[in-house]
């Protein structure tokens, strides 16, 4: 899991120095497909599902699942989403951030901001013996308290021999419920964020996700494992994180 998560982190932080004004979001997916094959792994996005693409690529109204396009440009003031994750050694990691292209609006840069944030507020939770719903409501209490929303219609989950896991991992919720945490348990945790409200539209392409108002959305995810102490994240790069 640790090798998996460090070559998705390193795809994650590859895609994330790609993204220029003028680029494609093909030539971003193309980066990620190239950092993961070119150490021996399989992206673990390509194929699954159908999707076409080894990353995920969202830009400013789209929240996750954006298929990458040759037709598709970053231009200067866009927030882009990048998620992705790699399969070796018979372990996927998964990992997504929010990056901005040049210089960007404030309201998106508090976006972008607050989604990472909310992700070390719930992980404070992360611990053996808590409730699964105890990182959630961290989640969504941080989210709220900031004037955002957390989108309900996608959550997290748990990764490892399979990409997407039992159990799911809400970004919202009342706390002391879902299962008990134990040592050992790898999550991929990771807050969707909306400007505006939380609900969510499904484009035709059957993959993409845009807010429902228009307004932006941000993304953030690490993969996570609960420990006897401090929950480790498996996302990093000799333990820095994006």
């Amino acid at each position: 899991m640790r090798k998996a998560c460090r070559l998705t982190a390193l795809a994650r932080k590859a895609a994330a120095d790609a993204v220029k004004p003028g680029v494609t979001t093909d030539d971003i997916d193309r980066v990620v497909r190239r950092t993961i094959e070119g150490a021996g792994a399989k992206p673990s996005f390509l194929g699954y599902g159908g999707f076409p693409a080894s990353a995920c690529v969202s830009i400013n109204d789209e929240i996750i699942h954006g298929i990458p396009s040759k037709t598709r440009v970053v231009h200067e003031g866009d927030i882009v989403k990048v998620d992705v994750g790699a399969y070796l050694g018979g372990f996927h990691g998964d990992c997504a951030a929010t990056i901005p292209c040049g210089e960007v609006s404030e309201e998106a840069k508090r976006l972008i901001e607050v989604t990472r944030q909310s992700f070390y507020e719930g992980i404070k939770f992360a611990r053996e013996g808590n409730r699964l719903s105890d990182i959630s409501h961290a989640i969504q209490t941080y989210v709220e308290a900031h004037g955002f929303s957390v989108v309900r219609a996608y959550v997290g989950h748990g990764v490892g021999a399979q990409l997407h896991e039992s159990p799911e991992v809400p970004n919202f919720g009342t706390p002391g419920h879902g299962v008990r945490l134990q040592r050992g348990m790898t999550l991929a945790i990771e807050p969707m964020v909306n400007a505006g409200v939380y609900d969510i539209k499904v484009l035709p392409d059957g993959w993409t996700v845009k807010t429902r108002d228009g307004r932006l959305s941000a993304h953030y995810e690490n993969s996570i494992a609960i420990t006897d102490g401090d929950p480790e994240i498996l996302t990093s790069i000799d333990g820095e994180v994006l």
